[in-house]
């Protein structure tokens, strides 16, 4: 390229408006060009000119979005390095590198890239309960077959069943659910039910409690037993109190077992180890 073809091009691009990078981030790639290029003492002015150059290129092309990655990475693309399936007869419990929780139901499986704590995008197949760590910077989005659920912070499950049926409850926050090939959004709030089946979406209710009215604790530590997979121990004397509650069907354990604990001023033990929890 001659240089006055080449003054042409450097001008075009130097005018062109930069939208991508912050004046903060131009800085340290300077100061990191500044840092490599200044240690070397001797170089001619027509060197140092062509340097000059290129990183002033460098900025220009970054800021209009015309850099070039050697790995280029689809935007929706979830890099498989980690896959966690749960192959067992009882629900699997995860927790993400974003400190992220998830349930994970019998036959089924997550996978996920090995940046995920920057890139918050995971795919399922099969069933799971969400409570994603806020975080607004970074999205969480959740693949499912042509679905995808776009969070910051919230919980809700994804179930992908046998009839190619997708479904999504929401018990917290609030979620973006998007279709491949379709430009309709739709923003679910707690108590929602997404559905995608035969290539229609549809937004119902669903009841995210369970109420207990006037129960005995009894049927409270069958409850806890059935849905967390722990064993209660209540005192003889407090079996047969009765209490009235409604429990959100994805609530803490603890929280639970600590709103009994105040209600009937009995002490508890949790043992991990053992799935027990024992009142006193």
């Amino acid at each position: 390229m001659d240089n006055e073809k080449f003054d042409k091009e450097f001008e075009k691009l130097w005018n062109e408006t930069s939208h991508s990078h912050s004046n903060e981030e131009k800085e340290t790639s300077w100061e990191e060009f500044r840092a490599k290029t200044f240690t070397q003492k001797k170089r001619s002015l027509r060197t140092w000119h062509y340097y000059s150059a290129a990183a002033v290129l460098l900025f220009v092309l970054i800021g209009t979005g015309i850099y070039f990655d050697s790995n280029p990475v689809n935007e929706n693309a979830v890099l498989a390095e980690t896959v966690i399936q749960n192959t067992t007869s009882a629900t699997k419990y995860v927790v993400l590198p974003d400190s992220s929780k998830v349930e994970l139901s019998p036959n089924s499986k997550i996978k996920y890239g090995e940046n995920f704590a920057l890139n918050r995008k995971i795919e399922i197949k099969g069933q799971a309960y969400f409570k994603v760590k806020k975080d607004k910077q970074h999205p969480f989005q959740v693949f499912c077959d042509e679905t995808t659920t776009t969070v910051l912070g919230t919980s809700f499950t994804v179930k992908e069943s046998g009839n190619e049926e997708i479904t999504v409850e929401l018990f917290e926050g609030s979620v973006e659910m998007s279709v491949k090939g379709k430009d309709q959004k739709w923003i679910l709030k707690p108590g929602d039910k997404f559905t995608y089946a035969n290539q229609i979406a549809s937004v119902t209710e669903f009841s995210r409690f369970v109420d207990f009215d006037d129960k005995k604790l009894s049927v409270i530590s069958q409850y806890i037993e059935e849905n967390y997979g722990y064993k209660v121990s209540i005192p003889k004397e407090n079996l047969n109190q009765k209490i009235t509650i409604r429990i959100n069907k994805k609530e803490d354990l603890k929280t639970i077992v600590q709103l009994i604990s105040e209600m009937y001023n009995l002490n508890f033990e949790i043992n991990e180890d053992l799935k027990q929890i024992n009142f006193q």
